[in-house]
């Protein structure tokens, strides 16, 4: 029994060591991919970027060459580390910490030793590489900008990190990729397909030929040529009218939801991003925590949208048959509400009907609608829902989905958010706890492009394209279909002119009366935000902040555009103005209105922004 066990012991040992020898010589290939990588050295070809192009075919981005020093850590050979670190302009100390960093990384894969090498310094430095076994050059492409603005839209590019590496194969140590803006979002796009080289070694690590015969290398793939909705001209004019102020401009084709501007200011040059010292210029502005350079106030600024929004409780109001055009209200400097509260109102003339109403931007008569609309129905919260499912429907309270990679949702507050501030059901809430809503302030927050977006569906009674910054790939009309999908609000049709003719009035007779450009017909809407912020826990009121949206011409729309300033005081002073000087710049290609535009110009906010507390975006409203 005991010779029977041991039998079967050592055939099962013997099964079982056979099998293993089996499987590693016939199915298992890594250690004959090992050996091939010991001898085999992967060389790659990096393609040129695509170039960014404006919708008139101005060319706003293409490239320069670039030099990286790189290495191999397994094939360095002795060196004499003093005179390369001298060549390569950095310390002993530098260069060692590099290599270490390049032997973690991995021992047999190139990393970068020092990037970005200038012409002149690559020339110096070629004729002294074959003293450095290990180390090699490898030429890539750097942006080279042919603008000095529209920095937040475009992007820039950088290395990629670890985290980048290790979940997308396709990047290795020291290969640039997309950050932020157009070079973010269209990354697989622009930067094209890498070539490889195969090179064969010897038993000495001596490099000699292409690996069987160059049947595995490959070509590098140019990458593809984009052409941007953005006017170039328009762009870089709305960054001039925005120096010395913080906020945005962001101006569509209703039409076609095309974005033909979009300003964030204060902005920088895009250059300060490329070459050497892009990773010290990105730091200053990182911490740049006054003035916020790298903060789209467009896309991730939530703001109260202020007296524009009351367009929409007029449309809403027409919809749920709550008003019509032709009642009037009265005004006595304001809404009266609750136990001796009133939502103060500057003066106009009074009783007002809606078109007046809007021209005036008379709070009583908007604050009344609004109560209206909530109260027609059995609960306030069914009120608040539904009012809340008309605005949804403009594309507020949620990220638009537009192609550009950083966005914010805005806020519209539903039952949900007044059962949860006023703990009901231990305690009940009506209508007036919710009445700022009716004039954009209380808990409505929205990003100017929600502004701008909610105004191109305006212009075009009652439907929109989503707001998109891609215009053709390659100048081929390869543009989403998501992007030419009409959106219906759930407004009808036939609300929208009356509401459109007290925009116009707004600047027939109302409050951009003084803001008219001669022979084209705009219809727009004034805004002065209350701006809040908490110090120490108290609730501070700040200067409030100037907003302004506008469509032209009124029957034939060809732009929509929404200007924020932040602490500009009230709509008219900074951002009506702002949105009258685009518009005729992109209507007529020249200026007629030399008074607005040399207060713009000319004026600044910088002594506002000094005071203290003023610079806190995030914390408005609060």
């Amino acid at each position: 029994m005991r010779k029977l066990l041991l039998l079967v012991l050592v055939l099962i040992t013997g099964v079982v060591f056979a099998g293993r020898l089996f499987y590693l010589q016939v199915y298992d290939t890594s250690f004959q991919k090992l050996s091939e990588n010991n001898a085999i050295k992967i060389q790659y070809d990096y393609p040129q970027r695509g170039y960014i192009f404006d919708r008139n075919g101005d060319l706003l981005v293409s490239n320069q060459p670039s030099y990286d020093v790189m290495v191999i850590p397994r094939d360095v050979e002795p060196f004499d580390t003093l005179e390369f670190s001298g060549l390569l302009k950095m310390t002993v100390e530098d260069l060692s910490e590099s290599l270490e960093k390049a032997k973690t990384y991995s021992p047999r894969l190139p990393s970068v030793v020092i990037p970005q090498l200038t012409k002149a310094e690559y020339a110096s430095l070629s004729e002294k590489m074959h003293k450095f076994k290990g180390f090699y050059i490898q030429k890539r492409s750097l942006r080279d900008y042919q603008i000095n603005h529209s920095a937040n839209v475009l992007g820039y590019i950088a290395e990629a990190d670890n985290k980048i590496i290790e979940k997308n194969p396709y990047y290795q140590m020291g290969d640039l990729l997309g950050k932020q803006g157009i070079e973010m979002q269209y990354e697989e796009i622009l930067r094209g397909v890498k070539g490889v080289k195969y090179i064969q070694k010897d038993r000495f690590n001596r490099e000699i030929g292409p690996y069987k015969d160059g049947i595995y290398d490959t070509l590098p793939e140019r990458g593809k040529d984009i052409t941007l909705t953005i006017d170039g001209v328009l762009q870089s004019y709305g960054e001039e009218l925005m120096v010395n102020k913080r906020g945005g401009i962001v101006a569509l084709e209703p039409a076609t939801g095309e974005i033909l501007a979009l300003v964030a200011a204060p902005n920088y040059d895009p250059a300060l991003l490329v070459g050497r010292e892009r990773s010290k210029n990105f730091t200053k502005l990182w911490y740049d925590t006054i003035s916020k350079p790298l903060f789209d106030r467009v896309l991730q600024g939530e703001y109260p949208p202020g007296s524009p929004f009351k367009a929409l409780t007029a449309l809403i109001g027409l919809q749920e048959n709550v008003i019509d055009t032709e009642e009037t209200i009265y005004c006595a400097g304001g809404y009266r509400y609750g136990r001796n509260r009133k939502l103060g109102c500057h003066a106009h003339r009074s009783p007002l009907a809606m078109q007046a109403g809007i021209a005036n931007s008379c709070n009583a008569y908007f604050c009344t609608v609004y109560r209206r609309i909530i109260e027609k129905y059995p609960t306030p919260q069914e009120g608040i829902d539904n009012w809340r499912a008309h605005l949804l429907s403009f594309g507020m309270g949620d990220y638009m989905g537009y192609d550009l990679p950083s966005g914010r949702p805005g806020k519209i507050p539903s039952s949900e958010t007044y059962n949860a501030i006023y703990q009901y059901p231990t305690y009940k809430w009506y209508a007036p706890a919710t009445i700022s809503n009716a004039i954009g302030q209380g808990e409505v927050l929205l990003t100017p492009m929600q502004m701008v977006n909610f105004t191109a569906a305006i212009a075009n009674r009652g439907w929109y394209y989503k707001p998109h910054i891609i215009k053709n790939i390659g100048g081929v009309d390869t543009i989403p279909s998501i992007y030419k999908q009409k959106f219906q609000t759930t407004i009808d049709p036939e609300y929208f002119d009356p509401v459109i003719d007290g925009l116009y009035d707004v600047y027939n007779y109302g409050t951009a009366s003084h803001l008219q450009i001669p022979g084209i017909e705009i219809c727009g809407k004034t805004g002065t935000a209350e701006n809040y912020t908490r110090v120490n826990g108290e609730r501070m009121q700040l200067t409030d902040h100037s907003v302004f949206v506008a469509f032209a011409p009124k029957d034939d729309p060809k732009i929509a555009i929404a200007v924020f300033v932040e602490n500009g005081y009230w709509g008219s002073r900074w951002a009506g103005r702002i949105a009258s000087l685009m518009i005729e710049k992109y209507l007529k290609g020249e200026i007629t209105r030399t008074d607005l535009e040399h207060f713009i110009l000319n004026g600044s906010l910088e002594e506002e922004y000094a005071k203290p507390y003023s610079g806190e975006p995030f914390l408005i409203n609060q």
